[in-house]
């Protein structure tokens, strides 16, 4: 992998990778030409007292880009007179400081706003980065070739490294955000890193989860429950030497498949070279089978991909217990529940958060198992 460094017209850093550096990397050294101000984030985060929730408030985020048409997508290379976020004629893999930010700039402390201390706030520390997976803006991440996916896997390692590293990141979460109906605002293939400065509710609850199970069993809870799905066989959808993905026993959403590495590991940049040789045929695989579940003529599922990865410690340490009983997976799910039909987040997954899943998840898992490439 060849991994080229630079920075646009405002100062965000942007960061080419390439299968190769003498193969098709022409262009890495252009020049930004765009008259851009310095950008101006306005992020905080704000701590629910009832939940023991941060949430994050960024009213900068209302200017960001809404639905361009394609002649004006931002995410495309700069060709023809036409400049965007990336300078270059053409590019395999790109990956960029998002200019409307959830989350940016160095740690501070959190400050109470009233008496009783209850009303927290600080800074919206982090990083929110752009990853582009191609340069063609109709292609999806499923028309990717192996080589590119393995490209992109490398990019998402690397930029995890690099984001951990961090003052203040506690975690890094990779992901794709694939349809309108998901709420996506730019057509071009693309996903998103954030670098948080605080462990993300979902990841807390499955740490409360894991210490129990632990405490209860002496077992780690990732571990047993893979080993019980694979055991089980029934929502297993397909498995590999190195990796496994099934329909979790509790599935939230109508089609919902989490990939786990058969070896343990907290993050990205601990997998081994066989799982990573072996990921991309098995993701795009994955995908290809979402696109085919509703039959023929339908539209591109809609769908959010993201990889669970464990956090760091309080001091952006790594041995930490939270860190070493989790297991990086990634996790991969539609809100379309049938042709034609979206599971929406009504009263009672809104309003209390428990959900309710119109789809058994064996029938989900038989479907997906239904619909694998010949």
């Amino acid at each position: 992998m060849k991994k080229t460094p630079t920075r646009l017209a405002d100062g965000r850093e942007l960061v080419y990778y390439d299968v190769r550096g003498d193969r098709g990397a022409t262009g890495r050294d252009a020049v930004d030409r765009r008259p851009l101000d310095a950008v101006a984030t306005a992020s905080e985060i704000r701590h629910d007292p009832l939940l023991g929730e941060w949430v994050a408030v960024t009213a900068h985020r209302q200017a960001r880009t809404y639905h361009p048409p394609a002649d004006e997508c931002p995410l495309c290379p700069s060709r023809d007179g036409r400049l965007t976020e990336i300078p270059a004629e053409d590019y395999e893999v790109a990956v960029f400081e998002n200019r409307f930010p959830s989350l940016a700039g160095p740690p501070g402390p959190a400050e109470a706003e009233d008496e009783s201390g209850l009303f927290l706030r600080a800074p919206g520390a982090g990083r929110c980065e752009v990853v582009c997976f191609t340069s063609d803006h109709d292609a999806s991440f499923a028309d990717l070739t192996e080589e590119r996916a393995a490209l992109v896997l490398a990019a998402w390692t690397d930029r995890t490294a690099e984001l951990s590293a961090l003052p203040g990141v506690r975690q890094v979460f990779c992901f794709e955000n694939r349809g309108r109906e998901i709420g996506v605002t730019l057509g071009h293939p693309h996903g998103q890193i954030y670098a948080y400065p605080f462990v993300t509710p979902h990841t807390e609850q499955a740490l409360r989860s894991a210490a129990a199970h632990r405490e209860r069993t002496g077992g780690n809870l990732f571990d047993d429950v893979l080993a019980a799905e694979r055991a089980d066989g029934r929502r297993v959808v397909l498995e590999t030497d190195h990796w496994t993905a099934f329909v979790p026993h509790a599935a939230r959403w109508p089609y919902e498949v989490h990939l786990y590495p058969r070896r343990r590991v907290a993050d990205l940049t601990e997998l081994d070279e066989d799982a990573r040789a072996e990921f991309p045929g098995v993701y795009l695989e994955l995908l290809r089978r979402f696109d085919r579940i509703f039959g023929p003529g339908e539209p591109p599922t809609p769908y959010i991909s993201g990889w669970h990865q464990a956090p760091l410690g309080p001091d952006g340490g790594k041995d930490w217990a939270g860190r070493t009983d989790f297991a990086l997976h990634l996790e991969l799910f539609t809100i379309r529940r049938t042709s034609g039909k979206l599971k929406y987040l009504a009263g009672s997954e809104s309003g209390m958060g428990v959900f309710i899943n119109d789809v058994p998840p064996e029938s989900a898992a038989q479907r997906l198992r239904e619909v694998a490439s010949r």
